[in-house]
C-alpha cells in the first residue's frame, strides 16, 4: 500500500516515486505480451498514436488483467478511493535511437473530466532511465490548475494532437523518474511532465493508466464517453461501462474498442484548445 508520507508527497508534489509492483515473471509476461499485440503499428491517417496502444484492456486480455491488478488498485484505492474506473490507457512505446518525444503537458487537457482527481499509473515493463527518456516532472505544478496549451503539428511528439504547454517551460526544477522494470510511478492528472528521445539501443516501454473515482464525469463535450469499472460499485453512471475482453471473443473486442475510442477522439475534436475552462 501507499504510505502516508507518499500521500504527502502526491498532494504536496503531485506525483509519486517509482516503486515495485510486478514480480520479473509477472513483467516478462506482460512485455511479451505487449510485445506481441502493441508493437506493429495501427494508425489512421492524421493520427500519431497507434489504435492498438490506445485503451488496449479493450482489445487484449494481458492488459485488461494489467488494470485490474490487485497490487495496482490497492495503491490507487489509497489516492482516489474504493469505486475506481479506468477512463483511459496508452502503451507508450520508443525504440532504441527513436527521436520521439513526449512535450511538457498536462494529462486532463483534452479529457474534459471534472472534478481533476484522475491519477495515471505509470507501469514500467522495461528500464526508463534519463539515456531512454524517462519521465519527467515539475514538482508542484499540479497545483496551478489547468494551464494553456496549444496543438503542434510535429511527428516526433507522441501526444495525440502534439498538445504542448503554451509559455516557455522552467526546466531547472525537473525531476526524472528513472524505473525498473516492474516498477509503477502515479501523477496527478495536471502535473506538468515531459520525456526526452530513446538515445539508448534497448526499447522503453510504458503503460499508463488513467484512472477516476466514479463520481468524476465528463463534462466538456456532449459525447457521451465509456470507461471499464475495475473495483467497487458505479452508482453515478456518468460513463457507459466497457467490456472485458475473453480469450475468443476477438470480433467483439474489437467492436467495442472501436466504439470506445471513436467517442474519445470525436469529444477530443470538440477541444480544439484548452484556455483555463475547467
Amino acid at each position: 500500500m501507499i504510505s502516508q508520507r507518499e500521500l504527502g508527497q502526491y498532494r504536496d508534489n503531485g506525483f509519486i516515486r517509482p516503486r515495485p509492483l510486478l514480480t520479473p515473471a509477472e513483467t516478462a509476461r506482460y512485455r511479451a505480451a505487449c510485445e506481441a499485440s502493441c508493437v506493429a503499428v495501427e494508425r489512421k491517417p492524421g493520427r500519431r498514436q497507434s489504435n492498438n496502444r490506445v485503451k488496449p484492456y479493450l482489445l487484449f486480455p494481458w492488459a485488461a488483467e494489467l488494470v485490474r491488478h490487485p497490487k495496482l488498485l490497492d495503491m490507487v484505492e489509497a489516492v482516489i478511493g474504493p469505486d475506481i474506473l479506468v477512463f483511459h490507457t496508452t502503451v507508450w512505446i520508443k525504440e532504441g535511437g527513436s527521436d520521439s518525444t513526449v512535450p511538457w503537458h498536462q494529462d486532463g487537457t483534452y479529457f474534459g473530466l471534472e472534478p481533476h482527481e484522475q491519477v495515471t499509473a505509470w507501469v514500467a515493463l522495461t528500464p526508463s532511465t534519463r539515456e531512454m527518456g524517462c519521465l519527467r516532472f515539475l514538482p508542484g505544478s499540479h497545483l496551478e490548475g489547468q494551464v494553456q496549451h496549444r496543438d503542434r503539428d510535429d511527428e516526433t511528439l507522441m501526444l495525440s494532437r502534439g498538445q504542448t504547454i503554451q509559455r516557455e517551460m522552467d526546466e531547472a526544477g525537473a525531476v526524472a523518474l528513472e524505473f525498473e522494470p516492474g516498477e509503477v510511478s502515479f501523477h496527478h492528472t495536471l502535473a506538468m511532465h515531459t520525456s526526452g528521445p530513446n538515445r539508448s539501443t534497448g526499447r522503453r516501454i510504458g503503460i499508463g493508466i488513467s484512472y477516476i473515482p466514479a463520481y468524476v464525469r465528463h463534462a466538456l463535450t456532449p459525447v457521451r464517453l465509456s470507461a471499464s469499472l475495475v473495483r467497487g460499485r458505479n452508482r453515478y453512471d456518468h460513463f457507459d461501462l466497457e467490456p472485458r475482453p475473453e480469450p475468443g471473443e476477438e470480433a467483439a473486442a474489437a467492436a467495442a474498442h472501436a466504439d470506445s475510442i471513436g467517442r474519445f477522439w470525436r469529444a477530443s475534436g470538440h477541444i480544439p484548445e484548452m484556455r483555463g475552462i475547467h
